[in-house]
């Protein structure tokens, strides 16, 4: 076999793909009908086919695989494109695996990528159904093992053509599919792949029948945008991101994380990247932000992909007279207080006011008013997730891209302002930000309204409460006690910087008792008081 043959594959593949990405994507109903399919596939193999094109030609079948591998992971886009990926790091294990790679055969690859590209698919998807992709590419693995000894043009015929036969099947295997009358879309692209193999080996391409389903018009939905969609998922979002860094335990709990938080939940592991492995992660949740912030606490996070899919089904329909945004970038921040409002505006923010609470409606008309390209939204604890969602769905155009940072404090907001660089890309501007945010501990000084049960023992009303998030761990009479006894326990744990945010009511003498304690007993950490004006909280109190 020669190492030619796989950059060829490659390319028929995408071909292959193009030419049947309308008819792919008008049979994705499952797990959403978001008819993006095709695109997806044909996206993540043509990552694969310009990876391959740049290995040298003189090299080895087993480098030309892990380009080929390392492209799709990377780029993979989707459900369908992360799977696709899986199934060419099968073929790049396969090769890696080869006692003697100079003398390896087609059939040999074929069989053993197939087999360990349907092994690797299957443990990525946290859910794996028969009736999918997932069947289809393991029909495909055991007829190529019980062709092995048959010519290389005979064995790869034998699996398009099985494969051809798996797919007619889906429709009796997912009720989804059924109920929508068609085939699956991944196991449709998956045969192109199969076909394209052929082509290559015999030099004659498959015909195969046109598949149809109640999506037609070439990749455009057919319903009406106010149609109901009878897919697998009632989820809002598709999050995908890079997660570096965690450990192999990590990733389990990861997955049990994402499936509270939403469905299609698939983890797939790339070691390519030297310094450790490097996981794709990909769900569909209505919480994008908590989805993001699961990989946050468990490694670094990189190449953040978050999409609307009620927008991109309207964006399929309409066309946006939208006209083009004046500026590239803009920070929307929520705040309360005067002087937060000023501090914001001073670090370079869009400043909301919500003293007086926060609408849906108002923050729509802020991020508008902001006239950009790329928001990044900091709600900063003042909306609901939903409502969060709502947003989204109302601000999200053709011309405006909109992330919400999942902060809970104006304290973890300063800190991603501090970090925001418009020189950077959007990706790696926002994920630096979140970063920051992530990584500021934070916590906050309130009067107790009522007597009440806490982890600390019962208040009275009047007490002064100290807060680390959400946790009541501070009972004091006085705001000097209170906030003297909530700085030692968040600097427990270590600190380099401690950011103090006065508010209205807070009582100059414990500001001034902060600052004592802070050079009697931190000499070597830094603290920033700032006074910001807000009437909920007596003070708010960052680490980092």
């Amino acid at each position: 076999m020669n190492p030619q043959l796989l950059r060829d594959w490659a390319h028929a593949a995408v071909d292959g793909l193009e030419a049947l990405r309308g008819e792919i994507n008008d049979l994705n109903v499952f797990p959403i009908p978001d008819s993006d399919t095709g695109s997806n596939m044909l996206f993540t193999m043509r990552a694969a086919a310009d990876a391959a094109d740049r290995v040298p030609e003189d090299t080895t079948i087993a480098a030309v695989a892990h380009a080929m591998a390392d492209g799709a992971v990377t780029q993979a886009r989707g459900n369908s494109g992360i799977i696709l990926s899986q199934i060419l790091v099968g073929l790049s294990d396969a090769a890696e695996l080869s006692p003697d790679g100079s003398h390896m055969t087609f059939n040999h690859l074929w069989a053993a990528g197939l087999r360990l590209g349907s092994l690797a698919a299957v443990r990525a998807v946290s859910e794996p159904r028969e009736g999918t992709v997932l069947t289809v590419i393991r029909v495909g693995a055991e007829t190529a093992a019980a062709h092995i000894s048959e010519s290389a043009g005979d064995l790869a015929r034998a699996v398009a053509d099985d494969c051809a036969d798996a797919l007619e099947r889906t429709p009796e295997q997912l009720p989804e599919l059924a109920s929508a009358g068609v085939v699956d879309a991944g196991a449709r692209g998956f045969l192109a792949l199969a076909d394209a193999m052929v082509a290559v080996l015999t030099g004659v391409a498959q015909r195969r029948r046109r598949y149809r389903g109640i999506l037609t018009g070439g990749g455009e939905p057919g319903h009406q945008g106010n149609d109901a969609c009878s897919g697998g998922s009632d989820m809002d979002f598709e999050v995908m991101y890079f997660l570096d860094g965690a450990a192999g335990g990590e990733i389990g709990s990861l997955r049990e994380t994402l499936n509270d938080l939403g469905d299609a939940v698939v983890i797939v592991g790339d070691s390519s990247a030297g310094d450790g492995e490097r996981f794709s992660v990909h769900v569909h949740t209505c919480d994008p932000g908590k989805a993001v912030e699961a990989g946050v606490t468990r490694g670094a996070v990189s190449d953040i992909r978050i999409s609307c899919f009620a927008l991109d089904a309207i964006r399929a329909q309409t066309d946006s007279a939208e006209p083009p945004p004046r500026h590239k970038r803009a920070v929307v921040a929520v705040v309360t207080g005067e002087g937060a409002a000023g501090l914001f505006g001073d670090a370079g923010a869009a400043v909301l006011r919500a003293d007086d609470g926060l609408t849906p409606e108002a923050l729509v008309e802020a991020i508008r008013a902001t006239d950009s390209a790329h928001v990044v939204v900091m709600a900063n604890g003042k909306l609901a997730s939903q409502d969060l969602v709502t947003v989204t769905a109302a601000t999200r155009s053709t011309q405006r891209t909109v992330v919400h940072l999942p902060t809970s404090s104006m304290v973890q907001c300063l800190s991603a302002l501090a970090v925001h660089d418009d020189a950077e890309s959007p990706d790696a501007d926002t994920y630096a930000m979140a970063e920051a945010a992530a990584a500021t501990r934070w916590g906050s000084l309130v009067r107790a309204r009522a007597k009440m049960m806490t982890l600390a023992g019962t208040c009275e009303v009047g007490d002064v409460l100290g807060l680390i998030g959400s946790d009541v761990l501070v009972i004091a009479p006085d705001q000097t006690g209170a906030a003297t006894a909530l700085i030692d326990l968040m600097l427990t744990t270590g600190g380099e910087m401690v950011t103090v945010m006065a508010g209205a009511d807070v009582d100059d003498v414990a500001l001034e008792a902060v600052g004592v304690q802070m050079r009697r007993s931190y000499p070597g950490v830094e603290l920033a008081v700032y006074q910001t004006g807000q009437s909920d909280q007596l003070i708010q109190v960052g680490v980092e």
